[in-house]
């Protein structure tokens, strides 16, 4: 498998840690947002929608989505398994990845910003306060619904796709320097993940394009 990454998107960050969990090896192929190298014609014939990240099969298949390819990758390679067995375990996984995917990620991307500021004319301190009140919105929400069902990782005591999508939204925060003081589970967490091994593997700095 190659995968189509770049080393700070949050998107191909999840797909790294769980491909490093099921212990699959893959190729990494850096794709540069900077350079706007996800725009080019030959990145957009794998991935029309011209963002990463992608994974080309050995068939040459390409999947793309990034919770697409982690339900993908859940399916084809079972154990060790990223989801609760029980349906109602997996549907509350399900909705924290959503708090991540849906309510938080599309609205804090490069893409976004980028609009904010060439199009809107934005500057950094709107920019910073755009993050802020987005990353809080849905870091409450994810702080509340883990309440019940948190051990030392999201759901109970091992890692699930919920864990893998919270722990690049956390480097992401991290990044634009948002308070996580409010939210004590999700810090907690995060910690207990970057001690593993596949997370510290799969980390923005370990990356062969890391800058």
């Amino acid at each position: 498998m190659q995968l189509y990454s770049y080393f700070r998107s949050s998107a191909a960050y999840r797909l790294r840690i769980a491909l490093e969990l099921k212990g699959l090896d893959y190729d990494y192929v850096a794709v540069n947002l900077l350079e706007s190298e996800q725009k080019q014609d030959d990145y957009r014939s794998l991935n029309p929608m011209g963002l990463v990240p992608a994974l080309q099969l050995g068939s040459g298949e390409v999947l793309t989505q990034s919770v697409a390819i982690l339900e993908w990758l859940e399916e084809m390679q079972p154990s060790p398994t990223l989801l609760p067995q029980t349906p109602l375990g997996r549907a509350k996984a399900r909705a924290l990845i959503s708090i991540i995917s849906c309510d938080i990620h599309p609205i804090c991307n490069l893409s976004i910003t980028d609009y904010l500021k060439h199009e809107l004319s934005a500057g950094e301190a709107v920019i910073q306060e755009w993050y802020r009140t987005w990353m809080h919105r849905g870091f409450n929400g994810f702080e509340k619904s883990i309440v019940q069902t948190s051990g030392r990782f999201c759901l109970g005591d091992t890692p699930s796709l919920a864990d893998v999508c919270l722990v690049p939204q956390v480097f992401n925060a991290q990044r634009f320097q948002i308070d996580l003081s409010h939210f004590p589970n999700i810090q907690r967490i995060y910690e207990n993940c970057i001690q593993l091994a596949p997370f510290q593997s799969a980390a923005p700095e370990n990356q062969p394009d890391h800058l």
